[in-house]
């Protein structure tokens, strides 16, 4: 038998989980919804994944919306989705889910002939069941007498070559017609038919986990301590009770006469937010140790935090914690009983599950309304007309990136808005900004709710922010500056967008090598952490080195830099990325009126057509891509040369 390649297979349930976000209103009032992947085996695909373990999914999921949804959060997780199957008759399941208070957690499951309940032994390949060191089975799936052919098939697979068996009791009463649909939070009801249909999965397993209530069902006892030692007596599985807030118990033996004298690892007091799903992380958490055979306390550490973090938070398996996460907590801990109110931990969860970005940027920067307002005007042309140039220049920049990742553009909704939509056509990377053209203090365009306005962009659109900022401003507009760029961050950072922020000093006082940086170090000593910075090029390897040095201590999980032009001719703007490329961090451009404004002063005076204009500014932006691609980092000798007047 080959090496396994993954560490844990998954199987049952996925769903998209749609949660309330009004906290404590009922779920017939909830007026919008967060959307997550859901069902506990796919949550726990995600949550190992997110550890670092290799973990692979058997599941079904609708030829619609959903189901693409789900396979590609997977796939974006890291998760092996060659296992999930789409189902072309039936649609992907649904649950509607709230929080009332912090004992309170109405949720309504759509799964009457959804494709995950439709999961058979035809779902199970033998080849990738084998390929995994071990496969985890959940008791809901044993509901239905095709699912649990399925997982049984699994498990005699597993078994004969040799790979270790979890069972996550997972026990939904109303999922086995013992509750209505609106019990759907309903924990335990006794039943000897559930008890009887799960003894005979017992002792295939290696690994057994549930909760006072779920060992209940599983060893038919009315209490937690008869229930492990009924179970014990079918199993010789190493057994995990899970206690809530005070952790679990693990029992690798005979089941000893009080609870408190199995082994136990460090629990973690804090704020019940939602419980929902906590089961789900805290599994997670205890496979991460589990199947590399850590000790059993390490296991019951990462467990016991881990579910501590999903309990701290609204959705399921989009805020379960990274490795990264989990270990900076299990080193230092947090000053917060609400972990999700901690900003360092929020800060690193946001900047490892994040959607991934190519790790460089060439970008045709058109988001200008005011040269393009004026370009319009002088040519006496109706600014209408505007939204059909930046149309042009999507159709310049798509034809430059032919497909390619790395490429990009900079659009604005105010005239941008159908270049926005054919821009995503192109998969091209989208930058979009927020501020009123030219304000200083800085000011939001639109007005009204700047919330509001974000929550409207697909999740794609990375905001862009344009700031008139020196750092020997006058304090009052330097704190009126600031307050707006705050604000900006938490919106960002609440609604999950990409934040990227321009500064330009250069317009309002002297600059010096370490200008820029210090604008830099203020913004992230007040909390502002963007994902981009966008800055003026540099005339000195020192100015470059100062901003290095400020970014890397301000913000170790910052994407990088991106280069503006200021309208700068190409011979000056191949000096400016020859100095950039001595600082690792900056990663491209973004340069408009370079590429666009003569086109743009031909095109609207009636001098060339669509094509010309398309031409000339693939043209320009081609000979920047190419300018940059060449650019490698100059010596300091050569820079110096370079840079002598």
């Amino acid at each position: 038998m080959p090496e396994p390649r993954l560490d844990v297979i998954t199987i049952g349930r996925s769903s998209v989980d749609l949660y309330g976000v009004q906290v404590g209103g009922r779920l017939e009032d909830m007026a919008s919804f967060s959307k997550a992947v859901g069902g506990c085996p796919t949550n726990i695909a995600i949550g190992t994944a997110r550890l670092g373990l290799k973990s692979g999914l058997i599941t079904r999921v609708g030829d619609e919306h959903m189901g693409r949804f789900i396979r590609e959060q997977c796939a974006r997780e890291g998760v092996d989705v060659s296992g999930v199957r789409t189902d072309p008759t039936r649609l992907t399941s649904l649950v509607l889910l709230g929080i009332r208070d912090e004992k309170t957690f109405p949720l309504i499951f759509y799964r009457d002939n959804c494709a995950d309940g439709a999961l058979d032994e035809s779902d199970i390949d033998p080849s990738y069941v084998q390929s995994a060191r071990a496969i985890l089975v959940s008791g809901t799936h044993f509901a239905r007498a095709n699912a649990a052919a399925a997982q049984l098939k699994a498990m005699r697979l597993a078994r004969a070559a040799g790979r270790r068996i979890v069972f996550d009791i997972d026990y939904r009463p109303n999922l086995w017609g013992l509750a209505g649909h609106g019990a759907g939070e309903e924990r335990y009801i006794k039943s000897g038919d559930v008890t009887q249909s799960l003894s005979a999965i017992l002792p295939q397993c290696d690994l057994i986990v549930g909760t006072e209530e779920e060992m209940m069902i599983a060893g038919g006892a009315d209490d937690p301590l008869s229930a492990l030692k009924a179970v014990r007596a079918a199993s010789q599985a190493t057994l995990v009770l899970k206690r809530g807030p005070m952790g679990c118990v693990v029992f690798p033996g005979a089941i000893p006469e009080t609870l408190e004298k199995g082994i136990k690892g460090p629990g973690f007091p804090v704020e019940v937010f939602n419980v929902l799903g906590a089961g789900d992380a805290f599994m997670s958490g205890f496979l991460r140790g589990w199947l590399r055979d850590e000790p059993l306390e390490t296991c019951c550490a990462y467990a016991n935090a881990n579910g501590a973090f999903a309990v701290s938070r609204l959705l399921c398996s989009a805020e379960y914690p990274t490795w990264a996460e989990l270990n900076g907590f299990l080193k230092h801990g947090s000053p917060h009983r609400a972990l999700r109110h901690d900003e360092a931990l929020n800060h690193v969860h946001w900047a490892t599950t994040r959607r991934p970005q190519p790790s460089s940027i060439m970008a045709l920067a058109i988001d200008h309304r005011m040269r393009l307002e004026k370009i319009a005007d002088d040519a006496g042309a109706d600014r209408t007309r505007i939204s059909a140039f930046k149309l042009l220049a999507v159709e310049a920049a798509a034809k430059v990136a032919a497909g390619r990742p790395g490429y990009g553009m900079l659009l604005d909704g105010k005239y941008g808005r159908e270049a926005l939509f054919r821009a995503l056509d192109h998969d091209l990377w989208i930058a979009r900004p927020v501020e009123e053209p030219g304000s200083r203090p800085l000011d939001f365009e639109f007005g009204g709710s700047l919330a509001a306005k974000l929550q409207e962009w697909p999740v794609a659109h990375t905001i862009k922010c344009l700031c008139f900022y020196h750092p020997d401003d006058p304090p009052d507009m330097k704190a009126r500056q600031e307050r707006e760029l705050l604000r900006l961050h938490d919106a960002a950072r609440t609604l999950g967008r990409e934040l990227l922020i321009e500064i330009i000093a250069s317009k309002n006082g002297p600059v010096q090598d370490d200008t820029t940086a210090r604008v830099i170090e203020r913004l992230y000593a007040i909390g502002v952490k963007p994902d981009w910075w966008k800055l003026e090029g540099q005339t000195s390897r020192a100015a470059w080195d100062a901003i290095g040095g400020a970014v890397a201590a301000g913000d170790p999980w910052c994407r990088g830099i991106v280069l503006l032009g200021l309208e700068a001719p190409e011979d000056d703007l191949a000096q400016t990325f020859a100095v950039a490329r001595s600082c690792d961090l900056v990663k491209g451009f973004a340069v408009g009126r370079t590429i666009f404004v003569e086109p743009a002063v031909e095109w609207f005076g009636g001098r060339i057509g669509d094509r010309e204009a398309v031409e000339r500014m693939a043209g320009a932006f081609e000979r920047l891509c190419i300018l940059w691609r060449d650019a490698a980092p100059a010596s300091s000798a050569l820079l110096e040369e370079r840079l002598t007047p």
